[in-house]
């Protein structure tokens, strides 16, 4: 395959660092690959971390039709190996919170406008930034967006025995013991993988290495914590609150075969004004990005190609663009 050839030729000049970004206090992991060039900032979905972009970034940060491109992922604060501090103290887990940290890092770190392609809830913290940040956000790339379907505004739109299991499960999990507990049941190789066989279409696609990544976070202090705070979130934005204010281009991939964010669903995002494209892939689920990154990688550089190159008509290259200050490499 045309992509798998690309990866082992690059993969040796283009293997990602991992670096550490002190934010707010705490301690942000992220990947990188590449100096210079237009950024592109990959975000993760819940329970997942900048290992889910592994796939990706080898590409995203190699030249594309004549233009330089650096890649970044970055762990959301309470995932991956970035830090977990206790709800509430200081941080609330939101997508405002996460907004934030992700403006904060085209800021700090990026040190100019980037990219952003994300993946599940990551597409809400993506608009979120966007809209609290305009300036700060070239385009978007949205992977099997997040519905958020157990959100309050939608319990109307749910069956009528979820409508009233789910805030009692939510009020159940607020328990301690009780949403430790529960935790511990799922941090398991075996539950971590039944899950990603729901997810992913492709059940190959659900390696040891894909479980490994998806775990071993989870194992660390103060991930049970993070987990039952999110799933206890039903407030906060829909998609379709983000939507009319962006003021940048997005585009939409969504897997067909995605069981916990229905493409039906999907394509009334696609209705929005700043939505340019939307490409449905066929036996394909919730994460395109892993489970298909031979479609989805010359989808995103494409389109984010194309843009660049519609707002500079002339073909005048535009200077080069590097980094801002270095980082410190993790230990």
């Amino acid at each position: 395959m045309k992509y798998a050839e690309g990866v082992m030729v690059t993969a040796a000049r283009a293997n990602p660092e991992t670096k550490t970004w002190q934010w707010q206090g705490f301690s942000i992991r992220y990947q990188q690959v590449g100096n210079e060039g237009v950024p592109i900032l990959c975000i993760h979905g819940f329970g997942a971390s900048s290992d889910h972009w592994r796939k990706n970034l080898p590409t995203y940060g190699q030249p594309h039709q004549g233009q330089s491109y650096r890649a970044y992922a970055i762990d959301l604060i309470g995932f991956g190996l970035s830090d977990k501090p206790t709800p509430g103290q200081p941080l609330t887990y939101s997508f405002e919170t996460w907004g934030q940290q992700i403006i904060g890092f085209c800021r700090e770190v990026i040190g100019q406008p980037a990219y952003l392609v994300a993946n599940s809830i990551g597409c809400v913290v993506a608009m979120q930034a966007a809209v609290d940040a305009p300036a700060e956000v070239l385009g978007l790339v949205m992977m099997d967006c997040s519905l958020r379907l157990l959100h309050e505004r939608r319990r109307d739109q749910i069956p009528w025995h979820q409508r009233v299991s789910t805030p009692l499960v939510q009020q159940l999990l607020g328990y301690p013991a009780v949403g430790r507990f529960f935790f511990s049941r799922i941090a398991r190789p075996s539950v971590i993988r039944n899950l990603l066989k729901q997810a992913y279409h492709d059940h190959t696609a659900v390696t040891d290495e894909l479980v490994t990544a998806i775990l071993t976070p989870a194992q660390t202090p103060g991930a049970a914590d993070v987990f039952l705070a999110f799933v206890r979130y039903s407030q906060g934005p829909l998609p379709e609150d983000l939507l009319p204010h962006l003021s940048c281009p997005a585009w939409l991939i969504w897997g067909q075969a995605d069981p916990w964010e229905p493409v039906a669903l999907g394509r009334t995002l696609a209705e929005y004004p700043a939505v340019k494209a939307m490409v449905e892939l066929p036996n394909v689920g919730h994460c395109p990005q892993d489970e298909a990154p031979g479609q989805v990688n010359p989808l995103v550089m494409d389109w984010i190609t194309s843009d660049l190159a519609a707002s500079n008509p002339t073909g005048v290259p535009s200077p080069p663009t590097s980094i801002g200050l270095p980082q410190s490499d993790q230990p």
